[in-house]
């Protein structure tokens, strides 16, 4: 499953520069496929969005650091553990029950973002 950001993040930045994916944003910044992957042209993610990589998506929050779960896969492929949790000073990186996938899906999510 995909790791989210809580309302109670304090806005640090610690967690933005550790992951692997750049799937994780300031507040109120749109976000894109292509940023900090190898993604280009046109995406279909895992939840089934169909857009060009380099186009500007919505914020997901305005309060707080988020990450975006269609680019989050708990750094499969890259460290043995979420290094935004890992690095977050008071614990509000967690598991996102709304987004729950195996590790297998976490593994073709990660090929998908850096075939």
């Amino acid at each position: 499953m995909a790791i989210k950001i809580t309302d109670d993040c304090i806005n640090c930045g610690a967690c933005e520069p550790e992951c692997p994916n750049g799937a994780i944003y300031e507040p109120g910044n749109e976000w894109r496929f292509s940023d900090g992957t190898s993604v280009s042209g046109t995406f279909v993610s895992k939840s089934g969005l169909t857009t060009d990589a380099d186009k500007s998506q919505s914020a997901v929050s305005d309060d707080y650091y988020y990450i975006v779960a269609d680019k989050c896969t708990e750094c499969t492929g890259f460290h043995d553990e979420p290094q935004c949790a890992s690095v977050c000073p008071v614990d509000c990186c967690i598991l996102d029950d709304n987004h729950v996938e195996s590790k297998g899906e976490l593994e073709a999510k990660k090929e998908a973002l850096h075939p």
